[in-house]
């Protein structure tokens, strides 16, 4: 039995939850988001928030049960107070730049640059001294990491010296080079 999904989700006074059939939208003051529960799951609005339980007690209804539970806890996260994920590029001349609003140009040791367009709804910032600090940030959680894991992607940092787009805070393991 899932632990997560026998929990309700709290709804604050900001944020307006609507719930239809099985669609679930929150609308709150950052957006509007929404979301499809799985048709083996039943939602419905109650005092206390969102709940969503079995229709009928199955191996692949339980196992969407918590899932979708957190789902809807990040739509609420989501048009509260939205996501965000800090990117640092380690390396000597790389750098990233904005190229209008919608693309992202990435200088990061290759022959060419890297352009990326920026999906809808997610917002890219450049910065730092050396236009080495990237911030993507929005109010879908699926759409924002996918940014992110797209610029991380584009030259993923390495072992030897470090060079690379990683996260920030990330640990990356060393190693150790040749030795004669």
């Amino acid at each position: 039995m899932s632990r997560i999904g026998k929990k309700s989700v709290p709804v604050p006074s900001n944020v307006t939850a609507t719930v239809a059939g099985q669609n679930v939208k929150m609308k709150g003051p950052k957006g509007e988001l929404s979301f499809s529960v799985p048709e083996e799951l039943k939602v419905e609005k109650t005092n206390e928030g969102v709940l969503v339980s079995l229709i009928e007690d199955t191996k692949p209804a339980r196992s969407k049960w918590g899932m979708s539970r957190t789902q809807i806890a990040n739509l609420i996260k989501g048009v509260t107070e939205g996501y965000s994920h800090d990117l640092e590029i380690h390396g000597v001349g790389f750098k990233a730049s904005m190229k209008g609003k919608d693309q992202i140009v990435l200088s990061v040791g290759y022959s060419h640059e890297v352009v990326l367009t920026i999906p809808a709804g997610v917002e890219v910032k450049v910065g730092g001294a050396k236009q080495d600090q990237v911030s993507v940030s929005g109010i879908d959680k699926q759409a924002v990491g996918q940014m992110a894991a797209e610029i991380r992607a584009s030259r993923k940092p390495e072992p030897y010296q470090g060079k690379g787009v990683r996260y920030k805070g990330e640990y990356i393991f060393r190693k150790e080079g040749k030795k004669k």
